[in-house]
């Protein structure tokens, strides 16, 4: 990130009260998310253009943990190849069998045995966890307890387990279908992610038994064989929106919205105008700079930079572009990869740029589509202008000079090459190298026929009504 420009992230601003302790987090990721419908996996589904399970991988990471270890099901390659890219030092772990949390856990159990301080254990489609999140369950592991549970105050409780406390310890986690009318009356539930202290980590995991209704291995049992081995267990409370996990298409949309408002604020923060932050979609790693204004309904793709004082109008799309301070872009402007729209250029409506860099100055004002191009400073592109870029098997460049002025409606069939302070004629196909300072011509010459118009009419109109 440079000192220009703020990258929004959810998983940022991590504190590390955990200092000197070692962590591993071992993330579940082998769910198929059945709900969603879908062929993909359900936290290869995407918030803020990215993989669910990435958002989760980041979050853990900026806490501060050295150690990741993924499970994932069985024959999902596609699963452990986003975990590789998102964090490469991560280890991934098969669960053959889906026979509950703590098997899933149990999974990873060679990176348990490797040993750590602290053990995290995350969702991986629960992606809205903060990093301060994490670093307070470690925070409460520092402080005795050997197992931290993280909770919610939900609004509608119905469903969840509850998180039993009694003077101020956690003293068990009881099933929504296993309360009683009193316990179901607690607002506090479990929201599945929890902290154990390394040394007892193993041994806890693996007095967990399957008897009960459904024959798994449930990880909410910790709580109990905790108590019972005399250490202390304890409860931490988040925001429900935090500990939303995504089960749904639903919850998907759900969640997208969490983490848009989360994106929005950070560009306030960022000193961004949004003129109407509602209707403005991020990426997770858009990056803006300070004097940029947004207007409504803009959407940026993944890898989009605006630096300092850029405006982007309504109606318009980015992705894997940069915009250069004070260049203006929209409305209804659309910036694909490897567009770089140069310092106080101007790229206009129902413009499109690709693979292009515009230098500074640079005018496209409307109705142009600009593909793997270079444009040199102060170059005017006049409106309907195309770079005919694909011959139908290879794209081709287009080079033009400083200065330039290109006419109305020009195609520019590339390879080709337009000199500094050349002209192109309105309506021009210019298939040749035009040199510095020429004109060039690429038309048919115009020819008038006095009265054809009308001698086409009278033969219609004979032809109707059949004098022909």
């Amino acid at each position: 990130m440079s000192a220009d420009h703020a990258t929004f992230s959810a998983a940022s601003g991590a504190s590390f009260p955990a200092q000197g302790r070692r962590a591993l987090a071992v993330v579940l990721a082998a769910g198929e998310g059945t709900r969603m419908l879908s062929r993909l996996p359900k936290i290869l589904h995407r918030i803020a253009n990215r993989p669910i399970v990435s958002h989760v991988l980041d979050s853990v990471r900026a806490a501060g943990v050295e150690s990741v270890a993924v499970v994932v099901g069985p024959g999902r390659e596609d699963v452990a190849a986003e975990v590789r890219s998102t964090a490469p030092g991560a280890t991934i772990h098969i669960q053959q069998e889906r026979l509950g949390t703590a098997h899933a856990a149990l999974a990873a159990r060679a990176a348990l045995e490797a040993g750590a301080d602290d053990i995290i254990i995350a969702f991986g489609d629960t992606p809205l966890v903060e990093p301060q999140t994490f670093d307070r369950l470690r925070a409460a592991l520092t402080k005795g307890a050997s197992v931290v549970v993280l909770g919610f105050e939900a609004k509608d409780p119905t469903g969840y387990g509850r998180l039993l406390i009694e003077d101020g310890e956690l003293v068990a986690i009881r099933e929504h279908r296993d309360a009683s009318e009193a316990e179901r009356a607690i607002r506090l539930c479990n929201g599945g992610i929890m902290a154990i202290a390394g040394a007892h980590a193993l041994p806890l995991l693996e007095k967990i038994d399957n008897a009960n209704a459904k024959g798994e291995y449930y990880l909410t049992d910790v709580v109990a064989h905790a108590r019972a081995a005399g250490l202390h267990a304890k409860a931490l409370v988040a925001g429900e929106e935090e500990l939303l996990g995504i089960n749904d298409r639903a919850q998907l949309a759900a969640a997208e919205a969490v983490i848009q408002k989360r994106l929005r604020l950070a560009a306030f923060r960022a000193g961004v105008t949004l003129v109407a932050p509602e209707t403005v979609f991020f990426s997770w790693d858009t990056a803006l700079g300070p004097d940029v204004v947004v207007e409504p309904h803009v959407v940026f793709g993944p890898g989009v930079t605006v630096e300092e004082g850029a405006v982007v109008h309504a109606f318009s799309h980015l992705a894997g572009a940069v915009v250069r301070s004070g260049a203006d872009v929209g409305p209804f402007a659309r910036l694909r990869p490897g567009a770089d729209v140069g310092t106080g250029a101007h790229v206009g409506n129902f413009v499109e740029i690709k693979n292009a860099k515009l230098g500074e100055g640079v005018k496209a004002g409307h109705l142009s589509y600009l593909g793997d191009a270079e444009i040199g400073a102060g170059t005017n592109i006049g409106a309907g202008t195309i770079t005919c870029n694909y011959d139908g098997y290879s794209k081709h460049r287009t080079l033009i000079g400083s200065g330039a002025f290109i006419g109305s409606n020009s195609s520019l069939v590339a390879p080709v090459s337009i000199g500094d302070g050349a002209y192109t004629g309105s309506g021009s196909v210019v298939t040749r190298d035009v040199p510095a300072d020429a004109l060039a011509l690429g038309r048919a010459q115009q020819v008038v026929k006095e009265g054809w118009a009308a001698r086409l009419r009278e033969f219609r109109a004979a032809v109707k009504t059949g004098k022909s």
